[in-house]
C-alpha cells in the first residue's frame, strides 16, 4: 500500500523538519474521516507559526533595547540619574535594591544605571551576597519571596473532562448519534416502547464507550508526555552556597547566587559577570544575532537562556523566573507540540488511500441499496406511498454506508504509531535513556552505524593516576605507598613544580562538606590528578592562596590542551600546559632534570619521551604531557606562550572499560550495526581500548583525525568502511565521518557526543545520543537523546527497543491493513447482495471498531 504514495507528498526526512513540508502532506491528507482524532498528537503547525512570530518579535525588542541603551550610554552618560527607591519590604528584608530595577539593568543592557550602582561590587552589596560565600542557605525563602522563583510560567494542562468533550468531536461519532437520534424518534411511534428504542440506544451505548476509552487514552498519554517533558527541563548548576560549591537544579536558583559557568552551560538566570576567563557567550536563541559576545568587566551583562560557547567564568543572579527576557520565551517553545515521525505520515498517507477507496466504496453501497428499495416498491406499486418505516430503512442504509467507514478506514494507524513510540520512550526513560523527540525511537530501530565517543561511554570515567614518568624515571602509582616512594626519588624542587602544574592549572576544585571531607568538583581526568596531588601531600587551598592565577587558556577539543599564567609572590610570572602527550611535547624544548633545573631536551631525548608516551597508551592509559616555563613580562603585561616550555612529566591514567561493553558490542555486530569509536585520544590508547571491547578487529582500520582529513573523496570511499577506530579527532572529523557515512553509503547513524563542539557532528546524524552526566548543554539540545548513565551498554539497549518496536508496528499495521481491507471487501458485497448487513445491530458493533483503531 505504501508503493501507491506519492513521495514527494509522504516523504518526511528524520531530522530538519520544516513547516512546509509539514504542511505538504497535510494537504495531501484532504480526506479525513476524523481530523481531530487523527491528527490530535501531530503538530499543531497554525500555533508554531504563532508562536514563531512571538518568538521573533521578542528577539527583535531585545536587540532593539540592547541598541538604544548602547547609545544612550555614548550620550547621556554624564546626565544625572533618578534615585532607585527601596520598598520598606524590600528594606526590612536586607536589600538594597528593588526586583524590577535591578532587572531592567541587566535586561537593558543599562552600563550608566550598573556603574552608579556600583558596579558588580555594589550589586554584590545591595544583594546581600558574599563572592566567596554565595548565600546562606537560611535566606533562600526571603529571596524567594522579594525576588521570585526561577520557574516560568506553563500551560495548565488538559483536565479528563476536555478529553471526553474533544472525543465527542469526532465527526463519525456526530454522524451516528445523529442516526440513533433519528432512530429513536422514528422507531417510538413505529415500534413503539421499548422495541423502538433498541438500535438507537445500542448505538449510543457504543458511541459512550468509543468516547470514555478514548478520552482515557489521550489523557494517559498526556501525562506520560508531562512526565517526558519535565525530565528534558532539568538543568544542573554549580554554585557557591554557605562557603561550599554545589550542584542545584536551576529552578532552586535565587536572586544572589554565585554561579560556576564553563563551556557548553547554559546561563540558569540573569546575572552580572564576576571574574572568569575568556568567556564567550552565544546569544543567538535570544536575540537571533548569530556573533558570539565577549563578556568581561566591560561587558559583564549575562542573560538567561543564552549558551557558554568557550572560557569559564562566575555571575552573581540577579534576575530569575518570568522577569527574564527568557521567560517570556519560553511560555512559547511548548507551543505547536512534537513533529510527526515519518513512520507516521506514511500511515497517515496509507490511511488516506484507504478513506478513499472506504468513502467509494460507501457511497456505491447507499446508492445500491436505496435503487434496490425504490425499484421493489415500484415493482409492487407502492411508490407513490411512503410511510416511517420507509424513512427507517433508508436512514438503516445510511447507518451502513456510514459503518462501512468506520470499519473499513485505519484511522487509528498513525495514532497507534504514536502510542507505541510513547511507551518505548516510557520504557527507556526507567533505562536510564530520555528520548527527547518520538522520531528518534522509530529510526533508531534502523540504524546501521553508531559512532561513539570512548570516555565515559565506553570506560566507566572513574579515573585514576596509574603511571607517572618524571625525571627520567618511570613510576606505578598504587595507593599511598607508592607515592611515598617517588617523593623520595625526586627532589623537593621537583615535587613542588610538580604540585604547582597540577594545583595552579585546573578548571576543577577541591571543597570541604559539613563533615570534613575532601571532596573533587570537576572533569574526571582533572579529578584523577587532583586526587593524586593530595595524595603527595599537595594542599589545595594554599596553592590557590599563594599564587594568583593571571590569565586562563581553557581545555577544549579543538586545542586539546589548558594554559594558565601563574603570578608568583616574588613578582615573577610562570606558565604552566597540560593536555594532550604528543601537542605538548612539541611545544617542549626542555626537560625538567632531577635538581628541579629546566635543561635541553635533545632529539634522542625526545624520542625517548615519545616511546614512553607510546609504551603508557598501549597499556590502554590515557597519557597528559605537564609543561611548565617562565615569563619574563611583567605580572600585567604576561601573555600565554606557545612554545619553549619545560616538560615536567607524562601521566598515564586509567580508564576501565565499563562491564558489559564487550557483550553489548557483539549484540550490535550480531545485529548487524556497527560500531565505530571517535576519540581524541592517543591511537595506541584508543588502539588498545577498542580491542578491549571487541570494536577494532583485525581487518579494521585505526586512524587518526589529521590522517583522516587529509585523504581524497576516492580514499575515503575505499577506507570509510573499514574504519572501526578515530584517535586524535575533531569535531570536524566526527562530523566529516558521520556525514560521508549518511550520504556516501546511505548508512543510519547514531552519534555519542558531550562536548559544545559535538553538536554540528550531533545535528548531522540520523540519532544524536547526548551523555546526560557529562554532557554540556549545548550537546543536550542538538540531541535525540540523552543516556543519562553515560553506559554504552543503554545505547544498545536503546537500539534494541527501537528495532523491537519498529517490528512490531509494521507487523501490526499489515495484519490491520488486512483487516480492514476485508471487511470492506464483505460489508460492500454482503450489503448489495442481500441488502442487509449480518444484523441490523451490526451497526453498533461497528461504532466499538473504533476502540481497535
Amino acid at each position: 500500500m505504501v508503493s501507491f504514495l506519492n513521495p514527494e507528498e509522504f516523504e518526511l526526512s528524520d531530522k530538519d523538519r520544516s513547516i512546509e513540508a509539514l504542511e505538504k502532506w497535510r494537504s495531501a491528507a484532504w480526506l479525513v474521516k476524523n481530523p481531530r482524532r487523527r491528527f490530535r498528537w501531530a503538530a499543531d503547525l497554525v500555533k508554531r507559526k504563532h508562536a514563531e512570530d512571538k518568538r521573533r518579535k521578542i528577539q527583535s525588542t531585545i536587540r532593539t533595547v540592547f541598541n538604544v541603551k548602547w547609545v544612550e550610554g555614548q550620550f547621556i552618560s554624564a546626565l544625572p540619574q533618578a534615585e532607585y527607591k527601596v520598598s520598606e519590604k524590600t528594606r526590612e528584608a536586607g536589600f538594597g535594591i528593588e526586583p524590577d530595577d535591578i532587572a531592567s539593568v541587566v535586561r537593558g543592557h543599562d552600563y550608566t544605571n550598573y556603574k552608579k550602582i556600583g558596579q558588580v561590587e555594589g550589586i554584590i552589596e545591595k544583594l546581600r551576597a558574599s563572592v566567596d560565600d554565595g548565600v546562606g542557605q537560611a535566606s533562600i525563602d526571603t529571596r524567594q519571596e522579594i525576588y521570585g522563583v526561577n520557574r516560568y510560567t506553563e500551560k495548565p494542562s488538559k483536565s479528563f473532562l476536555m478529553f471526553v468533550w474533544e472525543a465527542l468531536h469526532d465527526l463519525t461519532l456526530i454522524i451516528l448519534m445523529v442516526c440513533a437520534i433519528v432512530s429513536i424518534a422514528i422507531g417510538l411511534p413505529t415500534e413503539g416502547w421499548p422495541k423502538g428504542v433498541y438500535d438507537g440506544l445500542g448505538i449510543i451505548l457504543s458511541i459512550f464507550l468509543v468516547v470514555i476509552v478514548t478520552a482515557i487514552s489521550d489523557y494517559q498519554q498526556s501525562l506520560q508526555f508531562r512526565d517526558l517533558d519535565k525530565e528534558k527541563k532539568k538543568i544542573f548548576v554549580q554554585v557557591t552556597r554557605d562557603r561550599k560549591r554545589q550542584k542545584i537544579s536551576i529552578y532552586d536558583l535565587v536572586v544572589g547566587d554565585i554561579v560556576h559557568l564553563s563551556t557548553g552551560d547554559q546561563v540558569p538566570a540573569d546575572g552580572i559577570y564576576i571574574s572568569g576567563y575568556s568567556l564567550i557567550i552565544d546569544e543567538s536563541s535570544l536575540t537571533g544575532e548569530s556573533e558570539p559576545v565577549n563578556i568581561d568587566g566591560k561587558k559583564p551583562f549575562l542573560l538567561s537562556g543564552t549558551k557558554v560557547q568557550d572560557g569559564q567564568g562566575k555571575m552573581i543572579v540577579t534576575t530569575v523566573g518570568m522577569r527574564t527576557e527568557w521567560g517570556k520565551l519560553m511560555e512559547t517553545l511548548s507551543e505547536g507540540g512534537e513533529d510527526e515521525t515519518p513512520l507516521q505520515v506514511k500511515l497517515n498517507g496509507v490511511a488516506t488511500v484507504i478513506g478513499k477507496i472506504g468513502l467509494t466504496f460507501s457511497v456505491l453501497t447507499f446508492v445500491v441499496l436505496t435503487i434496490r428499495f425504490v425499484v421493489e416498491k415500484a415493482v409492487r406499486g407502492e411508490f407513490a406511498s411512503w410511510s416511517s418505516n420507509d424513512a427507517l430503512k433508508l436512514l438503516d442504509y445510511f447507518a451502513i454506508a456510514v459503518t462501512i467507514i468506520v470499519v473499513a478506514i485505519p484511522e487509528g494507524l498513525p495514532l497507534a504509531v504514536t502510542l507505541s513510540l510513547a511507551f518505548a520512550m516510557k520504557k527507556l526513560m526507567k533505562d536510564k535513556a530520555l528520548v527527547r523527540h518520538l522520531s528518534a525511537c522509530e529510526t533508531m530501530g534502523s540504524a546501521t552505524c553508531i559512532c561513539t565517543d570512548k570516555t565515559g561511554t565506553l570506560t566507566t570515567n572513574h579515573m585514576v593516576v596509574n603511571k607517572i614518568w618524571i625525571c627520567g624515571k618511570s613510576n606505578e602509582i598504587k595507593g599511598n605507598e607508592s607515592v611515598d616512594k617517588l617523593k623520595t626519588e625526586i627532589s623537593e624542587e621537583v615535587l613542588s613544580i610538580l604540585l604547582r602544574s597540577i594545583f595552579q592549572n585546573t578548571s576543577s576544585e577541591v571543597v570541604k562538606d559539613k563533615d570534613g571531607k575532601m571532596t573533587i568538583l570537576g572533569t574526571p581526568t582533572e579529578s584523577a590528578l587532583l586526587e593524586f596531588g593530595l595524595l603527595s601531600g599537595g594542599d589545595f587551598e594554599a596553592q590557590r592562596g599563594t599564587y594568583k592565577i593571571l590569565k586562563v587558556e581553557p581545555f577544549n577539543s579543538v586545542r586539546k590542551k589548558m594554559s594558565v599564567l601563574v603570578g608568583l609572590p616574588d613578582g615573577s610570572v610562570q606558565a604552566f600546559c597540560k593536555g594532550a602527550s604528543e601537542i605538548v611535547l612539541k611545544l617542549c624544548n626542555k626537560v625538567i632534570d632531577p635538581n628541579g633545573t629546566a635543561v635541553d631536551l635533545s632529539d634522542e631525548e625526545a624520542k625517548k619521551v615519545s616511546d614512553i608516551i607510546n609504551g603508557f597508551a598501549s597499556e590502554a592509559l590515557r597519557t597528559l604531557c605537564l609543561a611548565v616555563k617562565d615569563v619574563n613580562e611583567t605580572q600585567g603585561e604576561a601573555s600565554i606562550p606557545e612554545d619553549s616550555y619545560s616538560l615536567i612529566a607524562i601521566v598515564g591514567i586509567k580508564d576501565p572499560v565499563r562491564p558489559g561493553v564487550r557483550e553489548a558490542v557483539k549484540t550490535c555486530l550480531a545485529a548487524g550495526i556497527t560500531v565505530r569509536m571517535v576519540t581524541g585520544d592517543n591511537i595506541n590508547t584508543a588502539k588498545a581500548i577498542a580491542r578491549e571491547c571487541g570494536i577494532l578487529t583485525e581487518d579494521g582500520v585505526a586512524i587518526e583525525g589529521p590522517q583522516f582529513q587529509d585523504l581524497s573523496i576516492e580514499q575515503m570511499k575505499s577506507i570509510i568502511p573499514r574504519i572501526q577506530v578515530m584517535a586524535r579527532s575533531l569535531p570536524l572529523d566526527k562530523h566529516t565521518l558521520v556525514t560521508h557515512l549518511r550520504k556516501m553509503f546511505g548508512e543510519v547513524v547514531a552519534v555519542t557526543g558531550d562536548g559544545t563542539n559535538d553538536a554540528p557532528a550531533l545535528h548531522e546524524s540520523d540519532i544524536g545520543l547526548a551523555m546526560g552526566i557529562s554532557g554540556t548543554e549545548v550537546a543536550k539540545e542538538n540531541a535525540d537523546v540523552i543516556i543519562m548513565d553515560d553506559n554504552f551498554t543503554t545505547i544498545v539497549n536503546v537500539a534494541r527497543w527501537g528495532r523491537a518496536i519498529y517490528i512490531n508496528i509494521q507487523k501490526f499495521v499489515q495484519f490491520q491493513l488486512t483487516v480492514n481491507i476485508v471487511a470492506l471487501i464483505i460489508n460492500f458485497v454482503s450489503a448489495c447482495i442481500t441488502g442487509l448487513l449480518i444484523h441490523k445491530h451490526f451497526v453498533s458493533t461497528a461504532v466499538l471498531s473504533n476502540l481497535f483503531q
